[in-house]
Protein backbone atom coordinates (compact mmCIF):
# COMPACT_ATOMS: atom_id res chain seq x y z
CA UNK A 1 0.00 0.00 0.00
CA UNK A 2 1.29 3.45 -0.96
CA UNK A 3 -0.20 6.36 0.98
CA UNK A 4 -0.39 10.04 0.16
CA UNK A 5 -2.00 12.99 1.88
CA UNK A 6 -3.42 16.17 0.36
CA UNK A 7 -5.01 18.99 2.34
CA UNK A 8 -7.58 20.54 -0.06
CA UNK A 9 -7.82 23.65 2.10
CA UNK A 10 -4.10 24.41 2.26
CA UNK A 11 -2.54 27.39 0.51
CA UNK A 12 -1.53 26.47 -3.01
CA UNK A 13 1.19 27.76 -5.30
CA UNK A 14 0.57 29.14 -8.81
CA UNK A 15 0.36 26.44 -11.45
CA UNK A 16 0.62 28.04 -14.89
CA UNK A 17 -0.23 25.73 -17.79
CA UNK A 18 3.20 26.17 -19.36
CA UNK A 19 2.87 22.99 -21.45
CA UNK A 20 0.01 24.62 -23.39
CA UNK A 21 2.16 27.46 -24.70
CA UNK A 22 3.19 25.56 -27.83
CA UNK A 23 2.90 22.23 -29.66
CA UNK A 24 4.97 20.78 -32.49
CA UNK A 25 3.99 19.77 -35.99
CA UNK A 26 5.40 18.24 -39.14
CA UNK A 27 6.85 20.58 -41.76
CA UNK A 28 5.19 23.81 -42.79
CA UNK A 29 3.66 22.69 -46.08
CA UNK A 30 1.37 20.34 -44.14
CA UNK A 31 -0.35 23.48 -42.86
CA UNK A 32 -1.95 23.87 -46.29
CA UNK A 33 -3.85 20.59 -45.82
CA UNK A 34 -7.43 20.39 -44.56
CA UNK A 35 -6.85 17.34 -42.31
CA UNK A 36 -3.84 19.00 -40.63
CA UNK A 37 -5.92 22.11 -39.98
CA UNK A 38 -8.81 20.13 -38.58
CA UNK A 39 -6.60 18.24 -36.15
CA UNK A 40 -4.74 21.36 -35.04
CA UNK A 41 -7.97 23.23 -34.36
CA UNK A 42 -9.18 20.27 -32.31
CA UNK A 43 -5.93 20.25 -30.32
CA UNK A 44 -6.27 23.97 -29.65
CA UNK A 45 -9.93 23.67 -28.64
CA UNK A 46 -9.61 20.59 -26.41
CA UNK A 47 -6.03 20.81 -25.13
CA UNK A 48 -5.48 24.57 -25.03
CA UNK A 49 -2.34 24.86 -27.18
CA UNK A 50 -1.63 28.49 -28.09
CA UNK A 51 1.30 28.34 -30.54
CA UNK A 52 2.47 25.79 -33.10
CA UNK A 53 6.04 25.22 -34.27
CA UNK A 54 7.14 23.37 -37.39
CA UNK A 55 10.21 22.89 -39.57
CA UNK A 56 10.54 23.94 -43.17
CA UNK A 57 8.97 27.39 -43.30
CA UNK A 58 11.56 28.38 -45.92
CA UNK A 59 11.80 25.03 -47.73
CA UNK A 60 11.43 24.80 -51.49
CA UNK A 61 8.03 23.13 -51.18
CA UNK A 62 6.77 26.41 -49.64
CA UNK A 63 7.92 28.34 -52.74
CA UNK A 64 9.37 31.17 -50.67
CA UNK A 65 12.56 32.01 -52.58
CA UNK A 66 13.17 31.73 -56.33
CA UNK A 67 15.50 33.22 -58.89
CA UNK A 68 13.92 34.76 -61.96
CA UNK A 69 14.59 32.88 -65.18
CA UNK A 70 15.49 34.38 -68.53
CA UNK A 71 13.64 32.04 -70.88
CA UNK A 72 15.08 33.64 -74.02
CA UNK A 73 18.64 33.16 -72.83
CA UNK A 74 17.93 29.88 -71.09
CA UNK A 75 19.58 30.92 -67.83
CA UNK A 76 18.86 32.46 -64.47
CA UNK A 77 18.74 36.24 -64.32
CA UNK A 78 20.33 35.99 -60.88
CA UNK A 79 17.72 38.19 -59.22
CA UNK A 80 15.92 36.83 -56.15
CA UNK A 81 12.14 36.81 -55.92
CA UNK A 82 10.16 36.11 -52.74
CA UNK A 83 6.67 34.70 -52.36
CA UNK A 84 5.11 34.66 -48.89
CA UNK A 85 1.67 33.59 -50.12
CA UNK A 86 1.78 30.05 -48.64
CA UNK A 87 3.15 31.35 -45.34
CA UNK A 88 0.29 33.85 -45.22
CA UNK A 89 -2.25 31.09 -45.83
CA UNK A 90 -0.98 29.11 -42.85
CA UNK A 91 -0.59 32.08 -40.52
CA UNK A 92 -4.02 33.43 -41.50
CA UNK A 93 -5.50 30.09 -40.48
CA UNK A 94 -3.67 30.05 -37.15
CA UNK A 95 -4.96 33.49 -36.22
CA UNK A 96 -8.46 32.55 -37.36
CA UNK A 97 -8.62 29.65 -34.88
CA UNK A 98 -7.03 31.64 -32.05
CA UNK A 99 -3.46 30.31 -32.34
CA UNK A 100 -0.12 31.90 -33.23
CA UNK A 101 3.09 30.74 -34.96
CA UNK A 102 6.27 29.95 -33.07
CA UNK A 103 8.41 30.67 -36.10
CA UNK A 104 11.35 28.38 -36.79
CA UNK A 105 13.55 30.09 -39.39
CA UNK A 106 14.69 27.24 -41.64
CA UNK A 107 15.63 25.37 -43.58
CA UNK A 108 17.75 26.86 -46.41
CA UNK A 109 16.05 27.64 -49.74
CA UNK A 110 18.10 25.74 -52.32
CA UNK A 111 18.73 28.85 -54.42
CA UNK A 112 20.48 30.44 -51.42
CA UNK A 113 22.30 27.31 -50.26
CA UNK A 114 26.03 26.65 -50.37
CA UNK A 115 25.60 22.90 -50.78
CA UNK A 116 23.22 20.07 -51.53
CA UNK A 117 23.02 18.21 -48.17
CA UNK A 118 19.40 17.52 -47.26
CA UNK A 119 17.43 15.86 -44.47
CA UNK A 120 14.18 13.94 -44.30
CA UNK A 121 11.95 12.41 -46.94
CA UNK A 122 11.02 15.89 -48.14
CA UNK A 123 14.71 16.79 -48.68
CA UNK A 124 15.13 20.02 -46.75
CA UNK A 125 18.44 21.72 -47.48
CA UNK A 126 20.54 22.06 -44.31
CA UNK A 127 23.66 23.84 -45.59
CA UNK A 128 24.80 27.39 -44.75
CA UNK A 129 23.93 30.15 -47.19
CA UNK A 130 26.26 30.79 -50.10
CA UNK A 131 25.87 34.49 -49.45
CA UNK A 132 25.24 35.63 -45.87
CA UNK A 133 23.79 38.94 -47.05
CA UNK A 134 21.13 37.11 -49.08
CA UNK A 135 20.14 35.08 -46.00
CA UNK A 136 19.84 38.25 -43.94
CA UNK A 137 17.86 39.97 -46.69
CA UNK A 138 15.39 37.08 -46.79
CA UNK A 139 14.80 37.14 -43.03
CA UNK A 140 14.41 40.93 -43.06
CA UNK A 141 11.96 40.81 -45.98
CA UNK A 142 9.91 38.06 -44.33
CA UNK A 143 9.81 39.88 -40.99
CA UNK A 144 8.82 43.16 -42.61
CA UNK A 145 6.10 41.40 -44.60
CA UNK A 146 4.67 39.82 -41.45
CA UNK A 147 4.61 43.18 -39.66
CA UNK A 148 2.99 44.85 -42.66
CA UNK A 149 0.33 42.16 -42.94
CA UNK A 150 -0.47 41.42 -39.29
CA UNK A 151 0.63 44.57 -37.49
CA UNK A 152 3.48 45.09 -35.08
CA UNK A 153 1.29 44.62 -31.99
CA UNK A 154 0.40 41.11 -33.17
CA UNK A 155 3.82 40.02 -34.44
CA UNK A 156 5.49 41.18 -31.22
CA UNK A 157 3.59 38.33 -29.52
CA UNK A 158 5.23 35.78 -31.85
CA UNK A 159 8.66 34.15 -31.54
CA UNK A 160 11.51 33.89 -34.06
CA UNK A 161 13.71 30.85 -33.47
CA UNK A 162 16.73 30.30 -35.69
CA UNK A 163 17.05 26.82 -37.24
CA UNK A 164 16.54 23.36 -35.74
CA UNK A 165 19.10 21.24 -33.86
CA UNK A 166 22.26 22.69 -35.45
CA UNK A 167 24.40 20.63 -33.06
CA UNK A 168 23.47 17.54 -35.10
CA UNK A 169 25.20 17.18 -38.45
CA UNK A 170 22.00 15.72 -39.89
CA UNK A 171 20.31 19.11 -39.49
CA UNK A 172 23.22 21.46 -40.06
CA UNK A 173 25.95 21.03 -42.64
CA UNK A 174 28.12 23.71 -41.08
CA UNK A 175 30.11 24.23 -37.89
CA UNK A 176 29.05 25.69 -34.57
CA UNK A 177 30.73 28.97 -35.55
CA UNK A 178 28.75 29.01 -38.79
CA UNK A 179 25.51 28.46 -36.89
CA UNK A 180 26.33 31.38 -34.64
CA UNK A 181 26.93 33.45 -37.78
CA UNK A 182 23.59 32.24 -39.20
CA UNK A 183 21.89 33.22 -35.95
CA UNK A 184 23.58 36.62 -35.85
CA UNK A 185 22.48 37.55 -39.37
CA UNK A 186 18.93 36.35 -38.72
CA UNK A 187 18.65 38.07 -35.33
CA UNK A 188 19.94 41.36 -36.65
CA UNK A 189 17.52 41.12 -39.57
CA UNK A 190 14.53 40.55 -37.28
CA UNK A 191 15.55 43.34 -34.93
CA UNK A 192 16.13 45.75 -37.82
CA UNK A 193 12.37 45.61 -38.47
CA UNK A 194 11.45 46.15 -34.82
CA UNK A 195 13.69 45.87 -31.78
CA UNK A 196 10.91 44.33 -29.66
CA UNK A 197 10.40 41.25 -31.84
CA UNK A 198 11.55 38.21 -29.78
CA UNK A 199 14.37 36.16 -31.29
CA UNK A 200 16.26 33.23 -29.79
CA UNK A 201 18.02 29.89 -30.11
CA UNK A 202 20.06 27.73 -30.36
CA UNK A 203 17.18 25.21 -30.79
CA UNK A 204 19.65 22.42 -30.11
CA UNK A 205 19.01 18.79 -29.30
CA UNK A 206 20.05 17.36 -25.94
CA UNK A 207 20.09 20.74 -24.16
CA UNK A 208 23.34 21.57 -25.97
CA UNK A 209 25.30 24.77 -26.75
CA UNK A 210 23.44 26.99 -24.27
CA UNK A 211 26.51 28.44 -22.50
CA UNK A 212 28.39 28.76 -25.79
CA UNK A 213 25.45 30.50 -27.44
CA UNK A 214 25.04 33.01 -24.64
CA UNK A 215 28.77 33.72 -24.52
CA UNK A 216 28.81 34.34 -28.28
CA UNK A 217 25.89 36.75 -28.00
CA UNK A 218 27.43 38.61 -25.07
CA UNK A 219 30.85 38.87 -26.69
CA UNK A 220 29.51 40.06 -30.05
CA UNK A 221 26.57 42.13 -28.79
CA UNK A 222 24.13 39.90 -30.68
CA UNK A 223 20.49 40.13 -29.50
CA UNK A 224 18.92 37.10 -27.83
CA UNK A 225 15.58 37.25 -26.01
CA UNK A 226 15.07 33.60 -25.10
CA UNK A 227 16.89 30.29 -24.96
CA UNK A 228 15.40 27.32 -26.79
CA UNK A 229 16.47 23.69 -26.78
CA UNK A 230 15.10 20.13 -27.07
CA UNK A 231 15.29 16.87 -25.20
CA UNK A 232 13.96 13.31 -24.99
CA UNK A 233 14.53 10.72 -22.26
CA UNK A 234 16.23 8.50 -24.85
CA UNK A 235 18.88 11.23 -25.18
CA UNK A 236 20.22 10.05 -21.82
CA UNK A 237 23.48 8.45 -23.07
CA UNK A 238 24.21 11.43 -25.32
CA UNK A 239 23.41 13.86 -22.49
CA UNK A 240 25.77 12.09 -20.12
CA UNK A 241 28.60 11.79 -22.65
CA UNK A 242 28.42 15.16 -24.36
CA UNK A 243 32.16 15.08 -25.13
CA UNK A 244 31.58 12.12 -27.49
CA UNK A 245 30.75 12.83 -31.12
CA UNK A 246 27.29 12.09 -32.45
CA UNK A 247 28.76 9.31 -34.62
CA UNK A 248 30.41 7.66 -31.63
CA UNK A 249 27.22 7.97 -29.58
CA UNK A 250 25.33 5.98 -32.17
CA UNK A 251 28.10 3.37 -32.30
CA UNK A 252 28.51 3.05 -28.54
CA UNK A 253 25.00 3.60 -27.21
CA UNK A 254 22.59 2.90 -30.05
CA UNK A 255 21.46 -0.38 -28.54
CA UNK A 256 20.80 1.31 -25.18
CA UNK A 257 18.78 4.31 -26.31
CA UNK A 258 15.62 2.76 -24.87
CA UNK A 259 17.14 2.77 -21.38
CA UNK A 260 17.30 5.87 -19.24
CA UNK A 261 17.16 7.08 -15.68
CA UNK A 262 13.79 7.79 -14.10
CA UNK A 263 13.37 11.55 -13.88
CA UNK A 264 16.11 12.29 -16.42
CA UNK A 265 13.96 14.92 -18.17
CA UNK A 266 13.76 16.91 -14.95
CA UNK A 267 17.53 16.70 -14.46
CA UNK A 268 18.12 17.91 -18.01
CA UNK A 269 15.66 20.76 -17.58
CA UNK A 270 17.12 21.86 -14.25
CA UNK A 271 20.59 22.12 -15.77
CA UNK A 272 19.31 24.02 -18.82
CA UNK A 273 17.40 26.38 -16.53
CA UNK A 274 20.60 27.19 -14.65
CA UNK A 275 22.54 27.71 -17.89
CA UNK A 276 19.88 30.01 -19.37
CA UNK A 277 20.26 32.43 -16.47
CA UNK A 278 17.68 35.21 -16.48
CA UNK A 279 16.45 34.50 -20.00
CA UNK A 280 13.15 32.68 -20.64
CA UNK A 281 13.69 28.98 -21.38
CA UNK A 282 11.58 27.38 -24.10
CA UNK A 283 11.69 23.66 -24.81
CA UNK A 284 10.47 23.76 -28.40
CA UNK A 285 10.57 20.01 -28.84
CA UNK A 286 10.23 17.02 -26.54
CA UNK A 287 8.49 13.66 -26.40
CA UNK A 288 8.70 10.43 -24.43
CA UNK A 289 11.04 8.88 -27.01
CA UNK A 290 13.11 10.35 -29.83
CA UNK A 291 12.50 7.38 -32.10
CA UNK A 292 9.86 7.38 -34.78
CA UNK A 293 8.25 3.95 -34.69
CA UNK A 294 8.71 3.44 -30.94
CA UNK A 295 5.51 1.72 -29.82
CA UNK A 296 5.37 3.63 -26.54
CA UNK A 297 4.06 6.68 -28.43
CA UNK A 298 0.78 4.82 -28.91
CA UNK A 299 0.60 3.31 -25.41
CA UNK A 300 -0.32 4.24 -21.86
CA UNK A 301 3.40 4.26 -21.02
CA UNK A 302 3.75 7.57 -22.85
CA UNK A 303 0.75 9.02 -21.03
CA UNK A 304 2.23 8.24 -17.60
CA UNK A 305 5.69 9.57 -18.51
CA UNK A 306 4.17 12.75 -19.98
CA UNK A 307 2.27 13.43 -16.77
CA UNK A 308 5.40 12.90 -14.69
CA UNK A 309 7.54 15.18 -16.89
CA UNK A 310 5.03 18.02 -16.80
CA UNK A 311 4.57 17.75 -13.03
CA UNK A 312 8.35 17.59 -12.51
CA UNK A 313 9.26 20.58 -14.69
CA UNK A 314 6.75 22.99 -13.19
CA UNK A 315 8.49 26.29 -12.46
CA UNK A 316 11.57 25.63 -14.60
CA UNK A 317 10.45 26.64 -18.10
CA UNK A 318 8.21 29.11 -19.85
CA UNK A 319 7.12 26.60 -22.50
CA UNK A 320 7.33 22.84 -23.01
CA UNK A 321 6.28 22.05 -26.57
CA UNK A 322 5.28 18.43 -27.17
CA UNK A 323 6.41 16.95 -30.49
CA UNK A 324 3.86 16.54 -32.19
CA UNK A 325 0.07 17.03 -32.19
CA UNK A 326 -0.55 14.57 -35.06
CA UNK A 327 0.78 11.51 -36.87
CA UNK A 328 0.29 13.44 -40.11
CA UNK A 329 4.05 13.49 -40.36
CA UNK A 330 6.30 13.20 -43.38
CA UNK A 331 9.86 13.21 -42.05
CA UNK A 332 10.37 9.50 -42.84
CA UNK A 333 7.56 9.52 -45.41
CA UNK A 334 3.92 9.21 -44.35
CA UNK A 335 2.87 5.94 -42.70
CA UNK A 336 -0.62 4.64 -43.48
CA UNK A 337 -1.33 2.34 -40.53
CA UNK A 338 -3.39 3.95 -37.74
CA UNK A 339 -0.80 2.86 -35.14
CA UNK A 340 2.87 2.81 -36.16
CA UNK A 341 4.64 4.48 -33.23
CA UNK A 342 4.28 8.00 -34.58
CA UNK A 343 5.09 11.04 -32.46
CA UNK A 344 1.57 12.47 -32.57
CA UNK A 345 -1.02 12.93 -29.86
CA UNK A 346 -3.56 11.92 -32.51
CA UNK A 347 -3.19 9.25 -35.15
CA UNK A 348 -3.52 10.09 -38.84
CA UNK A 349 -7.32 9.89 -38.57
CA UNK A 350 -7.41 12.31 -35.65
CA UNK A 351 -8.20 9.60 -33.08
CA UNK A 352 -6.76 10.56 -29.67
CA UNK A 353 -4.01 8.43 -28.17
CA UNK A 354 -3.67 7.92 -24.40
CA UNK A 355 -1.23 10.84 -24.18
CA UNK A 356 -3.77 13.14 -25.84
CA UNK A 357 -6.17 12.35 -23.02
CA UNK A 358 -3.50 13.19 -20.43
CA UNK A 359 -3.11 16.62 -22.04
CA UNK A 360 -6.89 16.94 -21.91
CA UNK A 361 -6.88 16.15 -18.19
CA UNK A 362 -4.06 18.64 -17.64
CA UNK A 363 -5.88 21.33 -19.61
CA UNK A 364 -8.91 20.99 -17.35
CA UNK A 365 -6.87 21.46 -14.17
CA UNK A 366 -7.11 24.57 -12.02
CA UNK A 367 -4.26 26.99 -11.34
CA UNK A 368 -3.31 26.27 -7.71
CA UNK A 369 -0.95 23.36 -7.05
CA UNK A 370 -1.22 21.77 -3.63
CA UNK A 371 1.49 19.99 -1.68
CA UNK A 372 1.37 16.19 -1.64
CA UNK A 373 3.05 14.21 1.13
CA UNK A 374 3.89 10.52 1.21
CA UNK A 375 4.87 7.99 -1.41
CA UNK A 376 8.62 8.41 -0.97
CA UNK A 377 10.70 6.31 -3.40
CA UNK A 378 7.58 4.83 -4.97
CA UNK A 379 6.89 4.49 -8.68
CA UNK A 380 3.55 6.19 -8.00
CA UNK A 381 3.30 9.99 -7.76
CA UNK A 382 0.35 12.35 -7.39
CA UNK A 383 -0.25 15.82 -8.80
CA UNK A 384 -2.88 17.78 -6.84
CA UNK A 385 -4.39 20.94 -8.30
CA UNK A 386 -7.28 23.10 -7.09
CA UNK A 387 -9.42 25.43 -9.14
CA UNK A 388 -12.34 27.16 -7.42
CA UNK A 389 -14.33 24.47 -5.63
CA UNK A 390 -12.78 21.63 -7.64
CA UNK A 391 -9.86 19.49 -6.47
CA UNK A 392 -8.23 17.24 -9.03
CA UNK A 393 -5.76 14.48 -8.30
CA UNK A 394 -3.73 12.97 -11.16
CA UNK A 395 -1.84 9.85 -10.13
CA UNK A 396 0.61 7.98 -12.35
CA UNK A 397 2.61 4.78 -11.94
CA UNK A 398 5.78 5.09 -14.01
CA UNK A 399 9.19 3.52 -14.23
CA UNK A 400 11.71 3.34 -17.05
CA UNK A 401 11.99 0.35 -19.40
CA UNK A 402 13.43 -2.74 -17.78
CA UNK A 403 13.03 -1.39 -14.23
CA UNK A 404 10.72 -2.87 -11.55
CA UNK A 405 7.09 -1.80 -11.65
CA UNK A 406 3.88 -3.48 -10.48
CA UNK A 407 0.24 -2.75 -9.79
CA UNK A 408 0.10 -0.68 -6.61
CA UNK A 409 -2.70 -0.20 -4.10
CA UNK A 410 -2.92 3.53 -3.49
CA UNK A 411 -4.58 5.53 -0.72
CA UNK A 412 -4.90 9.32 -0.85
CA UNK A 413 -5.91 10.81 2.50
CA UNK A 414 -7.99 14.00 2.35
CA UNK A 415 -8.16 15.66 5.78
CA UNK A 416 -11.19 17.85 6.32
CA UNK A 417 -13.12 16.34 3.41
CA UNK A 418 -16.49 14.77 4.20
CA UNK A 419 -17.05 11.22 2.91
CA UNK A 420 -20.22 12.46 1.19
CA UNK A 421 -18.23 14.80 -1.09
CA UNK A 422 -19.03 14.10 -4.78
CA UNK A 423 -16.10 12.38 -6.50
CA UNK A 424 -15.42 10.85 -9.92
CA UNK A 425 -12.60 8.71 -11.30
CA UNK A 426 -11.23 8.11 -14.80
CA UNK A 427 -8.49 5.73 -15.90
CA UNK A 428 -5.85 5.43 -18.62
CA UNK A 429 -3.96 2.14 -18.78
CA UNK A 430 -3.70 -1.00 -20.89
CA UNK A 431 -7.29 -1.97 -20.02
CA UNK A 432 -8.84 1.49 -20.20
CA UNK A 433 -8.59 3.86 -23.15
CA UNK A 434 -6.45 1.70 -25.43
CA UNK A 435 -7.45 2.25 -29.06
CA UNK A 436 -4.28 0.56 -30.29
CA UNK A 437 -5.39 -2.68 -28.62
CA UNK A 438 -8.77 -2.33 -30.30
CA UNK A 439 -7.02 -1.95 -33.65
CA UNK A 440 -4.92 -5.04 -33.00
CA UNK A 441 -8.12 -6.94 -32.18
CA UNK A 442 -9.47 -5.82 -35.58
CA UNK A 443 -6.56 -7.59 -37.25
CA UNK A 444 -4.40 -4.44 -37.64
CA UNK A 445 -5.98 -3.19 -40.87
CA UNK A 446 -3.70 -0.70 -42.61
CA UNK A 447 -6.73 1.08 -44.07
CA UNK A 448 -9.63 0.72 -41.61
CA UNK A 449 -13.21 0.99 -42.76
CA UNK A 450 -15.48 3.71 -41.42
CA UNK A 451 -17.04 1.20 -39.05
CA UNK A 452 -13.62 0.16 -37.76
CA UNK A 453 -12.60 3.78 -37.26
CA UNK A 454 -15.77 4.35 -35.27
CA UNK A 455 -14.76 1.46 -32.98
CA UNK A 456 -11.33 3.01 -32.49
CA UNK A 457 -12.90 6.38 -31.68
CA UNK A 458 -15.03 4.70 -29.04
CA UNK A 459 -11.98 2.93 -27.57
CA UNK A 460 -10.23 6.32 -27.30
CA UNK A 461 -12.92 7.87 -25.10
CA UNK A 462 -12.06 8.84 -21.53
CA UNK A 463 -14.73 7.27 -19.31
CA UNK A 464 -15.52 9.09 -16.07
CA UNK A 465 -17.44 7.24 -13.36
CA UNK A 466 -18.69 8.03 -9.85
CA UNK A 467 -16.48 6.92 -6.98
CA UNK A 468 -16.79 6.80 -3.20
CA UNK A 469 -14.73 8.13 -0.34
CA UNK A 470 -14.03 6.20 2.85
CA UNK A 471 -14.34 7.93 6.21
CA UNK A 472 -11.15 8.39 8.24
CA UNK A 473 -10.46 9.92 11.64
CA UNK A 474 -9.52 13.27 10.08
CA UNK A 475 -11.76 13.34 7.02
CA UNK A 476 -11.86 10.82 4.20
CA UNK A 477 -9.69 8.88 1.76
CA UNK A 478 -9.94 7.45 -1.71
CA UNK A 479 -8.43 4.06 -2.51
CA UNK A 480 -7.68 2.51 -5.89
CA UNK A 481 -5.34 0.12 -7.67
CA UNK A 482 -2.93 1.66 -10.19
CA UNK A 483 -1.41 -0.72 -12.78
CA UNK A 484 2.03 -0.25 -14.36
CA UNK A 485 2.20 2.89 -16.51
CA UNK A 486 -1.37 3.73 -15.61
CA UNK A 487 -2.94 7.10 -14.90
CA UNK A 488 -5.89 7.77 -12.57
CA UNK A 489 -7.73 11.07 -12.56
CA UNK A 490 -9.86 11.88 -9.51
CA UNK A 491 -12.12 14.94 -9.29
CA UNK A 492 -13.77 16.16 -6.09
CA UNK A 493 -16.38 18.90 -5.88
CA UNK A 494 -15.71 20.76 -2.65
CA UNK A 495 -18.34 22.81 -0.80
Amino acid sequence: MIEFSVDPHSAGSPFPHYWEHCVGSCHAVMGLRADWREQLEKSHRELGFQYVRFHGLLDDDMNVVMRDWDHAAGRSKGTVRYSFYNIDSIFDFLLKIGMKPFIELGFMPSVLASGTQTCFYYKANVTPPADWAEWENLIRALTQHLVDRYGIDEVRTWFFEVWNEPNLSYFWGGTQAQYFKLYEHAARAVKSVNSLLPVGGPATSVNSWIPEMLEFCRTNNVPIDFVSTHHYPTDDPLWRHSDISEEEIYKQFGHEFGKYERGVLHKMTARAREQAGDLPLYYTEWNTSAWMGDSIHDDAYSAALTLKAIADNDGLVQAYSFWTFSDLFEEPGQFSAPYHGGFGLQNIYGIPKPTYRVFELLHNLGDQRLAVSGGADATVEVLAVRGGHTLQLLAHNHNTPGQPIATEDVTINLPGVAPSTPVTIARIDDEHLNPKAAWIAQGQPEYPTRAQLAELEQAAELITQPATLEATGTGSAIKFALPPHGVVAITLTLP
